[in-house]
């Protein structure tokens, strides 16, 4: 009884004809900044294996030394259920055309779904002829200046990395840094606003009278508008009283 064999969780980034040893290595290693390992080459000029690859690889080397490496589209695209091939030309073929956010949660889908995906890229020098688009099931368009769409080979796999990871709900839209910090209390902040209002008060601040009550309303405001941790408030209690012994030291001189 034959065991079924799964489809790997991750599409398979397919580069065609790749011309410059330096270039698959960076490919490779904007794959694996993306948690992609799943790499075939197919006939490489310069040959292959290739030590400027490996070079470049920086880290990602494991990836070159377990490529597949394929005669032709075709034998690379044998095992595939689903294809899209990469370009920035309007290539006039019936096809659907992805951004590469929607072709990577389409391939998503499809692996969940237990079917094989790959991604074809072009050459450096032109980019993927249309005999190689025209084996892909859909087309990836990268919406790049018109007047400069050439984008290099890895810099395309880093974007559609990019977007695969972005996918999986890796990538959090907005993370405030806090330095090791946290968030000041309610009632730190409320105790920093005293201090600022009763140092404030003894300077003579709140003038004239009869607008101390919005001043010191406005100031209330002012407090919880700032998204302050608990250093900043540390910080400004710690100005308040230098600034109070300065002015002392300055009355005793």
């Amino acid at each position: 009884m034959s065991v079924p064999v799964i489809p790997p969780a991750i599409p398979a980034l397919i580069l065609v004809r790749p011309q410059m040893g330096e270039n698959i290595g960076a490919a490779a290693r904007a794959m694996w900044n993306f948690g992609l390992d799943h790499l075939r080459i197919v006939a490489p000029r310069d040959g292959w294996p290739n030590p400027d690859a490996t070079a470049m690889a920086s880290g990602a080397g494991r990836l070159l030394d377990e490529a597949q490496l394929c005669a032709d589209v075709p034998a690379a695209l044998a095992d595939c259920d689903f294809v899209f091939a990469t370009t920035a030309r309007d290539r006039d073929l019936s096809k659907p055309v992805f951004s590469p956010e929607a072709a990577m949660t389409e391939a998503r889908n499809r692996i969940a779904a237990g079917q094989r995906v790959g991604v074809l890229f072009g050459p450096e020098r032109a980019g993927l002829e249309n005999d190689d688009i025209a084996r892909a099931n859909a087309i990836v368009s990268v919406p790049v200046h018109p007047a400069f769409a050439s984008l290099n080979l890895a810099q395309c796999v880093l974007l559609m990395g990019y977007e695969w990871i972005r996918g999986a709900g890796d990538v959090v839209p907005l993370e405030q840094g806090l330095a090791g910090s946290t968030w000041a209390s309610g009632a730190e902040v409320e105790h920093l606003a005293a201090h600022f209002e009763e140092r404030m008060t003894q300077a003579g601040f709140f003038y004239p009278e009869h607008k101390e009550t919005s001043m010191k309303l406005n100031l209330r405001n002012m407090w919880s508008r700032f998204p302050l941790t608990r250093a900043d408030v540390q910080m400004l209690h710690g100005i308040m009283r230098q600034m109070v012994r300065w002015k002392e030291r300055d009355r005793d001189d």
